[in-house]
């Protein structure tokens, strides 16, 4: 194996990667996943939760000292919300997050978020 590659993370493919998935699975993902306005960020969401959270949270609440950049839903994600029939884009069920904060809970909470294996 070539030195910092590791086989990707799709069971039964054999291809190396620096990272998780080889191209073409991290392409699959990518399509399946759908655009943004697709998985409901359009400018309704913008508009009435993006920027209401942010002003509401200019500071990450979770690290308590950078800037806040990403508006989550929180404590339910917005496919959560929209299946208990919620407003996904009521800003208190958001929160202010810096990046990194927002990449390391999304890797973490979110299914299929980056961090888990394809199934």
């Amino acid at each position: 194996m070539p030195r910092g590659y590791t086989i990707c993370t799709v069971p039964g493919c054999p291809e190396y990667t620096q990272r998780g998935r080889c191209d073409e699975h991290r392409r699959e993902a990518e399509q399946r996943r759908g655009t943004a306005r697709q998985r409901g960020y359009g400018s309704r969401h913008e508009i009435r939760f993006r920027r209401r959270v942010l002003a509401r949270d200019p500071v990450c609440v979770l690290c308590g000292t950078a800037p806040s950049v990403h508006a989550d839903h929180h404590p339910f994600d917005r496919r959560e919300l929209v299946a208990r029939g919620l407003v996904p884009d009521d800003p208190q069920y958001g929160r202010g997050l810096c990046g990194p904060c927002h990449s390391r809970e999304t890797a973490r909470d979110q299914p299929g978020g980056w961090n888990q294996p394809s199934q």
